[in-house]
């Protein structure tokens, strides 16, 4: 007689990893989109980067939705 092992893949095996991730995205695009005021391009552009505001000139009318005040 031979025994057999039967393996069983959870079907929501991933998930904890999955909503881990998306977490950290929803993190970063905060920052980004709130609190971003230079300091990302800033490692690249230099001081300029501050003037500029590349990001929140973008992201204007969707940081007033979110109800971060900018003015």
């Amino acid at each position: 007689m031979s025994t057999t092992k039967q393996s069983t893949v959870k079907a929501f095996g991933g998930l904890p990893v999955a909503i881990g991730f998306l977490i950290a995205v929803l993190v970063f695009t905060m920052f980004v989109v709130g609190y971003d005021q230079g300091q990302l391009f800033s490692v690249v552009e230099g001081q300029s980067a501050f003037d500029t505001m590349w990001i929140h000139e973008l992201t204007h009318d969707m940081r007033h939705a979110a109800g971060f005040p900018c003015h």
